[in-house]
């Protein structure tokens, strides 16, 4: 059998066994049938493997692009990322790391705007020698996780600033010394972990990203993966909901004078107990009272709770957020007090496109990555919030960077150490080299354009198809 028929059938293979895996439930991939076929389709149609093996074989050039970003690393960089670690800031305070990471691209020759959408950790820098399409993106994160003994990068995002700027710095180098069209460009984007707000989302919404051809960024991970082409995974579809209840204080000796928004907010985790039974089973609800009251001898007149609620999409999610806004109306309504909802944040699962995952996979293989996962992942965007992901293709680079799992201090420790400066000097090799096909690649550029545009059709086609089998139960009125 020729080559290429060899390598498309792989590809058909592939796209046919493992998106249908990717939606987690029975209905979702009853309703994804159809469209998982197109998906095959179209996949065939772009022949992937026969890309990676045209794009990853020997070239001097890119080698050496790829060599400059690997120097800067180990020159500069690690120890940027070091400092970063051991200086931690959560989300939207992050203002010592961001001016870190702002002082050394005005050095290397770009002009930073610092306060992008209202967001003052929020920064877009501009390389001064480069003009023209295509529009390299470069998302760089710096925030730090809220631990119980304070701060800490127990996901590494200290270092994912240094890994893109080398990446950025070595495109912009080449693409100047070889008078190339193209643009790089960085976005530092605050609060990761945190919503409100949704900085990628409210950058999104700003105008921010605009013109940006392709996005890439990078992320810890206890294996080298990338993820399979298509969209529906768990958990990146977020409600975040906090829940306000307002009572009448009293002395707790008398406390039928008042009305008690602590038993209100006790009330709430137990009709959402209470309701889980009706709740399909893949359903993540978690909560946090973030206020309870002020002493044991006054009844609470002021608590609040706030909720992440997660499903595997968006449109059952939709219905499950309307019934825990329900359950805390009742529990309001039971304990005589009231009750503010507020939708502050969401977040919502990403498109992934094999024609970028795979080629970027192939590379952190080939510089060394270690811990390789050998299938691809659940399809999912390249960052948390799904919205840009949405918008515009691009890939999160993942080489095994640490042996402990993420949100630990483990993870934070092996940041610097050995194993965590390996991954991310594979990273940003990997990153310089897929950024490196894509601006002096055409057909690249259009392989990648023409299987985003065509997924991106097709998760609007599963939505319809799920909104059609989620049927809301009639209940009729009691006789």
């Amino acid at each position: 059998m020729p080559r290429r028929l060899v390598l498309s059938s792989l590809v058909l293979a592939l796209v046919i066994s493992l998106p249908a895996a990717a939606q987690e439930t029975p209905t979702e991939r009853d309703a994804a049938r159809g469209v998982l076929q197109q998906m095959a389709l179209l996949e065939k149609s772009i022949d992937v493997p026969a890309i990676v093996a045209r794009l990853t074989g020997p070239n001097a050039t890119r080698d050496a692009v790829v060599a400059r970003a690997q120097a800067l690393m180990t020159g500069e960089l690690l120890a940027l990322g070091d400092d970063i670690t051991r200086h931690p800031e959560h989300g939207f305070v992050e203002t010592r790391s961001v001016d870190k990471l702002v002082t050394w691209l005005r050095a290397h020759d770009f002009t930073v705007t610092v306060g992008v959408a209202g967001l003052p950790t929020a920064f877009v820098a501009k390389a001064n020698r480069n003009s023209g399409a295509p529009n390299l993106g470069i998302i760089v994160e710096y925030d730090a996780l809220r631990g119980t003994k304070g701060d800490f990068h127990g996901d590494q995002h200290s270092t994912q600033g240094p890994i893109g700027l080398a990446a950025a710095v070595a495109m912009s180098e080449y693409l100047a010394a070889n008078h190339l069209p193209g643009t790089v460009t960085v976005y530092g984007t605050p609060g990761e972990e945190m919503m409100p707000p949704n900085a990628k989302t409210v950058m999104r919404d700003s105008g921010v990203f605009a013109g940006a051809d392709v996005l890439v960024r990078s992320h810890s991970s206890m294996a080298t993966t990338r993820p399979a082409p298509g969209f529906g995974t768990c958990c990146m579809n977020i409600d975040g909901t906090k829940y306000t209840f307002s009572g009448a204080p009293a002395h707790q000796l008398t406390a039928w004078n008042g009305r008690n928004a602590l038993t209100a907010v006790i009330h709430l985790f137990n009709n959402i107990d209470g309701l889980r039974s009706n709740i399909r089973p893949e359903a993540r609800i978690q909560g946090v009272i973030t206020e309870g009251g002020a002493a044991p001898n006054v009844v609470p007149d002021r608590t609040a709770a706030d909720f992440y609620i997660r499903y595997p999409d968006a449109v059952y999610l939709a219905q499950m957020t309307q019934m825990i806004d329900d359950a805390a109306r009742a529990a309001a309504l039971e304990t005589g007090t009231k009750v503010k909802i507020d939708h502050y944040g969401d977040a919502r699962d990403g498109i992934s496109v094999a024609s970028l995952a795979e080629v970027g996979f192939a590379y952190m293989k080939k510089y060394g990555a270690t811990n390789i996962a050998p299938e691809p992942g659940k399809p999912q965007g390249y960052e948390e919030t799904g919205s840009v992901s949405s918008d515009i293709p691009g890939l999160g680079f993942s080489a095994a960077s640490s042996s402990a799992p993420n949100h630990t201090y483990e993870m934070e420790a092996d940041a610097l150490g050995e194993i965590g400066h390996k991954g991310f000097v594979v990273d940003a090799q990997a990153m310089t080299a897929l950024l490196f096909d894509f601006a002096t690649r055409p057909d690249y550029r259009a392989a990648v354009k023409q299987e985003f545009a065509g997924i991106k059709a097709q998760f609007g086609a599963y939505q319809e198809a799920l909104k059609k089998v989620y049927v809301l139960p009639k209940v009729p009125d009691p006789k």
